[in-house]
C-alpha cells in the first residue's frame, strides 16, 4: 500500500524559506514521477513542481527561480525547497506520485492532478506579510 506523508509546513514571514518533505512508503517505482501541488482557500489545486526518476524537473511559472524540487531515492523522500515566499504561496501543499510511466516533463506534463495516482494528506504553509 502506497503512503505519502508530508511534513515541514508552518508559518513564515514574507521573504522567508521553508523545506517540505514527503516520505514515501510502499512506493519506489522507477520510470515514475513525483510532484508537489497546492490548494489555496477558495481555489483549485495547482501543480507546483514535478520530478522524474532521472532527475528532470518541471515547475509552474509562479514558482520558477524560487522553489526547487528534489528527491533522495535512497530515503524514498521527496523535497520542496521554497525560498522568497510571499503571501500568495499560502496554501495546503500536497505530495503526489504516479504509477509508471512518468508523463514527459519536457513536454509540459507533470503538473496536472489527473496525471497522479497517489496523494498525501497535505501540509499547511502560511506566509504572512
Amino acid at each position: 500500500q502506497v503512503q505519502l506523508v508530508e511534513s515541514g509546513g508552518g508559518s513564515v514571514q514574507a521573504g522567508g524559506s521553508l523545506r517540505l518533505s514527503c516520505a514515501a512508503s510502499g512506493y519506489s517505482y522507477r520510470s515514475a514521477c513525483m510532484g508537489w501541488f497546492r490548494q489555496a482557500p477558495g481555489k483549485g489545486r495547482e501543480g507546483v513542481a514535478a520530478i522524474d526518476s532521472d532527475g528532470d524537473t518541471s515547475y509552474a511559472d509562479s514558482v520558477k527561480g524560487r522553489f526547487t524540487i528534489s528527491q533522495d531515492n535512497a530515503k524514498n523522500t521527496l523535497y520542496l525547497q521554497m525560498n522568497s515566499l510571499s503571501p500568495e504561496d499560502t496554501a495546503v501543499y500536497y505530495c503526489a506520485a504516479t504509477q509508471p510511466p512518468c508523463p514527459p516533463l519536457a513536454a509540459g506534463h507533470g503538473l496536472k492532478d489527473y496525471e497522479y495516482d497517489y496523494w498525501g494528506q497535505g501540509t499547511q504553509v502560511t506566509v504572512s506579510s
